[in-house]
């Protein structure tokens, strides 16, 4: 068997060659490359598809993390409450402006757990950032709830979670703004950086779009001190392709997930589980080995089989968020899942052999 890899992009990129290849044509021919028709259309369907009023283009995901928190008027001495267990870029979102992230440990779904998000709550507190890990809608009516009886903002980082529901509704949908990574290997990705938010206020949308352009709503008149994180038109007009895919990419993606689900037979391994009211889109398949963790990435390893660990130092114990002081044992759920968690290979154009090459190789891992 070949080398199989934890995530790969070719194969995604090559069921649709020609139309990836007549857009990007298009747009090079256009001669119009920064904040033209492919962006604005993009935009457009983008929030039409989420079902927002308004979706703004911006050059990452973590741009839209910390431009979120900029316009929502939050910073230094506010307090924002986050799940321990995330990438740490969603942790940045928060600092970037100043104020300060409160942890809060996940469920067993890798969730945040939102039973116990209520005892963080102080007079300090502005918002709540739900981070929909993994590609599992977070449990969002007790966090909406919580938002209004507080009055607190909340804002989605849906990095991993294109088209996944909590209910009928999608995410990105539910807080002040959702923010989207489109980073190449995400479900819906591109071919480099980009990222976007939505949003239903119109006002909000107007602050971004400022915001993205140097702080400036019309050409050399400065509003604020903004940044530079323009989605481009080249990879706004290659995620109009994939976008008239993104469901059956997600499809696709769960159609391994269940695969794994049903042919994983290994005691040594607990398999990931859907919440209820909860989509999953498979962003990561994502294993726990509570003892044999390494053991078991090296084995596949041999095997030619590729496997990554989101994440596998906590943002609380990162030397960049030292100075929060929080040791470890402070999170010991969130610290268990760093030193357990193991995602498997999972892609568009993924093959039978090889997902049951992966199931076989794990089922005969003994210790």
């Amino acid at each position: 068997m070949d080398k199989i890899m934890q995530s790969r992009m070719d194969r995604g990129f090559m069921r649709h060659q020609k139309e990836y290849e007549n857009k990007a044509l298009e747009v090079l021919r256009s001669g119009w490359y920064i904040l033209g028709k492919e962006v604005e259309n993009f935009e457009k369907e983008f929030a039409d598809y989420v079902g927002c009023r308004y979706s703004v283009g911006l050059a990452s995901g973590l741009d839209a993390l910390w431009l979120a928190f900029k316009v929502l008027g939050i910073g230094e001495g506010d307090e924002v409450i986050v799940q321990g267990n995330t990438y740490i870029a969603s942790v940045m979102g928060i600092t970037i402006n100043g104020a300060t992230p409160v942890f809060v440990e996940p469920d067993k779904y890798y969730q945040i757990d939102v039973d116990k998000i209520e005892e963080k709550i102080t007079d300090k507190t502005k918002a709540i950032l739900v981070v929909h890990l993994y590609g599992q809608a977070a449990r969002m009516d007790k966090v909406v709830d919580l938002c209004k009886k507080f009055g607190l903002r909340l804002v989605e980082d849906c990095a991993q979670s294109h088209g996944a529901k909590f209910g009928d509704k999608m995410t990105g949908s539910f807080g002040d703004i959702g923010c989207f990574s489109f980073y190449p290997s995400k479900n819906l990705g591109a071919f480099g950086d980009a990222g976007a938010i939505t949003c239903n206020d119109p006002e909000l949308a107007r602050l971004m779009k400022i915001y993205r352009n140097y702080g400036s709503e019309k050409r050399y008149h400065n509003m604020v001190v903004g940044a530079n994180s323009r989605l481009d038109e080249m990879q706004a007009g290659l995620l109009r392709v994939k976008l008239k895919y993104i469901n059956e990419i997600n499809d696709e993606r769960a159609s391994i997930a269940s695969k794994y689900a049903k042919g994983i037979d290994n005691t040594l391994v607990i398999k990931p589980e859907v919440a209820d009211g909860s989509s999953c889109v498979w962003h990561q398949y994502v294993i726990r080995v509570p003892k044999y963790r390494d053991e078991l990435m090296a084995y596949l390893a041999d095997k030619n089989i590729t496997t990554i660990i989101h994440y596998p130092i906590p943002p609380h114990l990162s030397e960049a968020y030292g100075y929060l002081g929080l040791k470890r044992g402070v999170l010991p759920i969130t610290e268990n899942y760093a030193d357990e968690v193991l995602s498997l290979p999972i892609y568009c154009g993924m093959t039978d052999d090889e997902i049951d090459y992966v199931i076989s190789a794990i089922n005969n891992f003994k210790k």
